[in-house]
Parts: C-alpha cells; structure tokens; sequence
C-alpha cells in the first residue's frame, strides 16, 4: 500500500472528532479525485472504489510498456490504486490514470470487492468511508 493512505490513516486515528472522520478531503496537489470514490474506467467500463493515490506513476516500467501505445497514459499525473470489479472476471485490483477515470454513474449499484471491508467501512453521501484500524 503506498504512503498517502497511511497518512491518511494515521491523521484520521489522530482526530478525536468522529465527524471528521467521515469526510475526506482530498490531499492538496494529489489528483481529482479522493479515496472512498466510486470511479469507472473511460475505454475499458470497468468500475472501482479508490482505496489509493500516486501523485504520478509509479509502478513499473515493465507494467508501463505493456500498455498498448494508443492506450498508453502520460506518467506525471496521478495514478489510482482501485478495488475493481467487471462482470467478464473475478474482482482485482486494478491501477489507473487520472485521464482515463470518470465518477461512476451507477453511485446506486455500490462495487463489491472481497477486499471491501479491509479498507471500507460505510458509505457516506455516495463515497466509501475508510475503516479505521487500530496500530
């Protein structure tokens, strides 16, 4: 899991206010969208939760150059880490740049994953909530 989730996790242990924790705001500078949002893949219609950012790539360059290059992406933008599901296979994880990410439409049909609950722990105004994990 990359750093910006940690922080995250560790800034809502921190709070002593339960109302805070139910709310997100975004990291400054690290992409459109926040962890808990329900997203959908532009080309390919796959839907997933964010359970993480990178402010720019970082996976490798193997992974990169593997993408088709009609299809492939600008590496400095951010990248998401998504519990994804899709009917044609099992649920996977799936990473995924801004650009190709739009809000999910279907907000009333919730992404099941079996990873879910590791990360999720409700959903508030049509964005997963983090479950807070004791250290």
């Amino acid at each position: 899991m990359a750093g910006s989730l940690n922080k995250i996790m560790q800034n809502l242990q921190s709070s002593g206010n339960k109302s805070d924790q139910k709310t997100l705001e975004p990291i400054r500078g690290a992409g459109k969208y926040v962890i808990g949002t329900q997203v959908k893949h532009k080309i390919f219609g796959f839907r997933g939760v964010i359970f993480d950012v990178d402010p720019i790539f970082s996976n490798s360059e193997e992974w990169y150059q593997s993408i088709p290059k009609d299809f492939r992406p600008k590496k400095e933008q951010p990248f998401y880490h998504l519990l994804a599901e899709t009917p044609e296979k099992s649920p996977y994880v799936a990473y995924v740049s801004e650009q190709n990410l739009i809000l999910d439409d279907e907000k009333n049909d919730p992404i099941w994953h079996p990873e879910m609950e590791e990360y999720f722990e409700d959903i508030v105004d049509g964005r997963f909530v983090l479950r807070l994990k004791a250290n």
